[in-house]
Formats: structure tokens, C-alpha cells, sequence
């Protein structure tokens, strides 16, 4: 074993347990949780985003969960800044930091480092931001694939201000955003890094995708999306792209039968969890582990590696 201190990552899709592997690593290994997710870190938004709920967390202390507003950008960079600060926090209270990893770019920014990439042209952002308001986001997209099929694979067609970014970096640079991003990195040191991946058969995965839209909906989720309409948050506030609420939103304004917002709701959770294995496909020194990660010989399995 090493004589650095450790640093335990579980990833995977959505659905696949990876915040009930933590909580079980974290009671014990004498550890806190590090949340990596992109959707987590804005108040306000929870049912929909699986934020753990603090009757389950079992007493163990969850980080980098609601620290931004809904209306502020929130970029990989920021996530990295505040991830550092937490690990510090962690490292002088000898605490074992469990990173429960649902995000890909914010594990690579936070393991990896960034590129250095150029400062955003407003210029260029409003020229974009226009052609988005008066063809729509889909449009951009097409644009993206033209200029980066690599980037319009990650990113979705309705996340916009990604989109933009993508955008502009290609413009400004001549570069994709894949190279811009593999180049010049400072990487984190200090680590003894155990990444376990989870890897849920594929039906079992969707099954439980359509399970936890049910509960989540039997949870509160649609009045929690009817309040936050109400509460005066700005209509393009990013948090409201993510998948459900933008279902759940186009269901309030009568544009979509509840059915159809539910079944559109599971089909892009469907195709999210597709885009996070292909992601995390990628990532180099992962222990697979073929299972969810609630289950108890799993989480044995996952106990294990982070002893040995």
C-alpha cells in the first residue's frame, strides 16, 4: 500500500448506486463524501437531481452539494476550486475523502487539471446567445457537430450554455474542444487515487432508471418544480435545462401530457446513463465492478480493493 493518503472515487451512470457505495465506504473507513455532479451543486433543485436526503445520509458529511444559486455559472474550474479546498479540509481533519463521481469533465478537471483555455468573448457569446433565441438550441447543436462532432457527442442538444462554449473555444482557438481540454493540465498530487466503477447490467440499470422517476415523482417532484416556477427564478436559469425539470416544466405550461413527460423524463435518463459509461469508458486504473452499488457483495467487493 501506499504511503500517500487515498483518495477513493466510485463512479457510474446515474441509478447505479453510487451515493449508497460512499455512504457505506465512508461509515467503515472514517470518511465524508465528495459529491462530482454538475446538477448537485445548485440549490434549491433536489428531488430531481438525487440529492441525497440527510434522514439517509446516515450522518456522514456530504461536500460540494448546494453552494451556487441557480442563476450563477457554475464551470469545471469552479468545481475543481472548491473540490482542492475540501480535500484540504479533509486532509487536516484525517478523514478519508470518498468522491462519488456522476460528472465526468468535473472528475478529469479535479484529477487532471484544466487546459488553458481562453478567456470568453462576449462578443462572440451574444452573437450565439441571439441565434439560439431566434432558432433555437437544436440549431447550435448542428452548428457544433459541424465544428466538433466530439463535442456535440457529449453535449446535448438543449444545453445551451455549454454549447455556446464549445462554440466560442473553436472559434477562438481553431482547436476542439477535446484537444484544448488534453493539453497542458496540472494534475492533483498528493494521492494514493482508487477509482471503482460501477457497471449495473443494462436492463437492471434502466429498470431502476424508471423506478426512481416513479419515486422521485411520488416524492414531491412535480410540486417542487411547480414552486420553483413560481419563486421568481429567471426562465433560462441553467438548473432548469436539466432532465425532468424541463420535462416537468413543458407538463406545467400544458405543453405535455404527464405520460409524455415521464416517458421523454426516462428516455433521456436512458441515453444520459449511455453518454456516462462511454465517458467513464475512458477513464484509465478503474476496478469495474459488475453490480449496483447498494449491494451488499459490491460494496464487500469495493471494501476490499480500498483495503488492499
Amino acid at each position: 500500500m501506499s504511503a500517500l493518503p487515498r483518495l477513493v472515487v466510485a463512479l457510474g451512470p446515474t441509478a447505479s448506486g453510487k451515493s449508497a457505495l460512499g455512504i457505506q465506504l465512508a461509515e467503515k473507513l472514517g470518511g465524508e463524501i465528495l459529491v462530482c455532479d454538475s446538477t448537485q451543486v445548485y440549490r434549491h433543485f433536489d428531488i430531481g437531481t438525487a440529492k441525497v436526503p440527510a434522514v439517509e445520509q446516515r450522518g456522514i458529511r456530504h461536500h460540494l452539494v448546494d453552494i451556487v444559486e441557480p442563476a450563477e455559472i457554475f464551470t469545471a474550474g469552479d468545481y475543481r476550486r472548491h473540490a482542492l479546498e475540501a480535500l484540504g479540509d479533509l486532509r487536516r481533519r484525517q478523514m478519508l475523502p470518498i468522491l462519488t463521481a456522476g460528472t465526468g469533465l468535473y472528475l478529469r478537471a479535479l484529477l487532471e487539471g484544466l487546459a488553458d483555455a481562453p478567456q470568453r468573448s462576449e462578443e462572440i457569446r451574444a452573437r450565439l446567445r441571439q441565434k439560439a433565441e431566434q432558432r433555437g438550441s437544436q440549431h447550435l447543436h448542428r452548428v457544433l457537430a459541424r465544428l466538433d462532432p466530439e463535442a456535440a457527442e457529449r453535449i446535448t442538444a438543449a444545453d445551451t450554455q455549454k454549447i455556446i462554449r464549445a462554440i466560442e473555444l473553436r472559434l477562438l482557438t481553431g482547436k476542439p474542444v477535446g484537444e484544448i481540454h488534453r493539453s497542458g493540465r496540472d494534475a492533483l498530487q498528493g494521492y494514493e487515487i482508487i477509482k471503482i466503477g460501477l457497471l449495473p447490467p443494462r436492463a437492471a440499470l434502466y429498470a431502476r432508471i424508471h423506478a426512481r422517476t416513479a419515486a422521485m415523482l411520488a416524492a414531491g417532484w412535480l410540486a417542487e418544480v411547480r414552486a420553483l416556477v413560481g419563486s421568481g427564478i429567471a426562465p433560462g436559469a441553467k438548473p432548469f435545462q436539466f432532465i425532468g425539470y424541463s420535462q416537468l416544466r413543458q407538463h406545467l405550461a400544458g405543453r405535455l401530457s404527464e405520460k409524455d413527460a415521464v416517458q421523454q423524463i426516462e428516455q433521456a435518463t436512458r441515453r444520459f446513463a449511455k453518454r456516462q459509461l462511454t465517458w467513464f469508458r475512458k477513464e484509465s486504473g478503474v476496478h469495474w465492478l459488475a453490480g449496483f452499488g447498494d449491494a451488499p457483495e459490491i460494496s464487500a467487493a469495493a471494501l476490499a480493493l480500498v483495503k488492499s
